[in-house]
């Protein structure tokens, strides 16, 4: 996998909703709020799914209603076309 050039992730992050770039501009993060623990791990388990079927895991953690998820590849050092996806499918649900 390559990794996206700056105009590709600059097109990708304006397609993204609430979506930033890592302080090293090789990962996407964003955080989700939701009303209670429940409705967190639940939204964590949606996206375990979507992460499982196209074999490329976040990196996130989950403190009660709160769920930060960080997303870049590690084979290419930074943000492909799978990060990309895989935050468009989160954003989808």
């Amino acid at each position: 996998m390559t990794p996206l050039n700056d105009a590709d992730i600059g097109i990708a992050l304006a397609s993204l909703d609430g979506w930033g770039l890592d302080e090293d501009g090789k990962a996407l993060r964003r955080q989700f709020d939701f009303d209670s623990f429940v409705q967190a791990f639940s939204f964590m388990t949606k996206v375990a799914l979507l992460a499982e079927k196209a074999d490329h895991h976040p990196e996130w953690s989950n403190v009660y209603n709160k769920v930060d998820i960080r997303l870049t590849t590690h084979d290419a050092d930074g943000l492909t076309e799978k990060d990309i996806k895989l935050a468009q499918a989160i954003d989808a649900l």
